[in-house]
């Protein structure tokens, strides 16, 4: 892999370039162009990965490495405007449908990774997060009178960290909405907040054979049907299967329900689940929701050290290119980190990358080498940054 090569291009390597020409020509997205979809997802892979905040930014650093660049394998000439359109007319879905060959890839890498809970089902979490825009320069995002912003629903893999399914949408289109167009996975357990409780959507949910772990509203109507025992020593008040009463929810979903009260002894706080799986104990259930907080952190996580708040266009098709490729890099940076086994953590990667993509080190060398060492207290890592997909 190394031979004398800049860590730009071994980074690039574990691409499965067969893979993207696929999805270039699914689109036919290098017809009759001199700048094709590698050298632009390789610009824009770049301005993720060193921190540009625009086109002027990423024109000036790689102009400056003009001589390099055909190494790295950029081939076309990198100018503003020349990718400036790239991000308006090139067809999003390219970079996003090779996102989801390279999640395939984590998945796989990342499969026999240990759950805190044990559970031989799929466990995945779905939420979504806003991103703010301003409306004169994004008047197609539409989300208040005076406010515009995208919502990227998600959907995660919780025993990796690996976004399994994403949606791009304007700011008025509720979370629950998201749910018509999940596909679900029969036997996996799909964990949510309130915002997502919709009696329809959740029965046709189990009606897949799925199951649904959610967070229940103060003023249910439901009748209880039978009381389980519990263990009250570990934050469990009650296990109950009920069936609901009211005029519209008794009909939207006719079948029983289980309901779980739990209060978390380091909050205080008490929460009520409802969920359709009957067998899983009851402390479980508990367990698997607060496991939800993965997906939080991964929004988090991109938002701080990615460039999705800021955008290179203003178009619908140059945003959804810029988050998509900025997920890609994500998800590239955990097949990395497993691939060579290493403890250091996506941000620190991420870091000694953005100073070391034009140098000629071996990436193993460089990343393994680091000297990097966090400093740990009783087995706690005492650092403020967010760690994911940890081994």
């Amino acid at each position: 892999m190394y031979a004398g090569r800049f860590v730009f291009a071994q980074v690039m390597d574990f691409l499965p370039m067969y893979e993207f020409h696929k999805c270039v020509e699914r689109y036919n997205g290098d017809y009759r162009a001199r700048f094709s979809c590698l050298d632009q997802y390789m610009c824009m892979a770049f301005a993720q990965l060193t921190y540009r905040e625009s086109l002027r930014d990423i024109e000036a650093c790689l102009r400056s490495m003009q001589r390099k660049l055909y190494h790295v394998g950029i081939r076309g000439s990198v100018a503003r405007s020349t990718l400036a359109d790239a991000n308006e007319s090139r067809d999003w879905r390219i970079y996003a449908d090779f996102c989801h060959v390279l999640i395939g890839m984590a998945r796989t890498l990342y499969r026999n990774e240990e759950f805190s809970i044990e559970l031989e089902q799929m466990a995945y979490a779905l939420d979504a997060t806003t991103i703010d825009l301003c409306l004169s320069l994004f008047p197609w995002a539409h989300f208040r009178k005076e406010k515009g912003a995208v919502k990227m629903h998600t959907l995660i893999d919780l025993k990796c960290s690996i976004p399994t399914f994403i949606e791009i949408t304007d700011g008025k289109v509720h979370d629950v909405n998201i749910l018509d167009v999940l596909i679900p996975e029969p036997g996996s357990f799909y964990v949510m907040d309130r915002g997502y409780l919709d009696f329809r959507r959740l029965y046709a949910l189990s009606q897949f054979l799925a199951f649904f772990v959610i967070r229940a509203k103060r003023n249910m109507a439901a009748r209880r049907l039978y009381s389980h025992p519990i263990d009250r020593s570990t934050g469990l008040r009650f296990d109950q299967t009920i069936a609901l009463t009211g005029i519209k929810t008794s009909t939207l979903y006719p079948e029983k329900l289980r309901k779980i009260r739990y209060v978390d002894e380091e909050t205080d706080k008490d929460f009520v689940f409802l969920t359709n799986n009957f067998l899983l104990p009851a402390l479980s259930i508990a367990m698997l929701y607060k496991s939800r907080w993965q997906v939080e952190l991964f929004f988090k996580w991109i938002k701080q050290h990615l460039r999705i708040k800021s955008f290179y266009g203003t178009s619908e098709n140059a945003v959804k290119t810029q988050i998509w490729i900025a997920v890609s890099v994500y998800v590239l940076i955990a097949i990395i980190k497993k691939r060579f086994r290493l403890d250091l953590s996506p941000y620190t990667i991420l870091q000694i990358l953005s100073v070391t993509l034009f140098e000629k080190t071996p990436l193993i060398e460089l990343l393994a080498d680091s000297g990097y060492k966090n400093e740990e207290k009783n087995g706690n890592v005492l650092c403020n940054q967010m760690t994911l997909f940890d081994i």
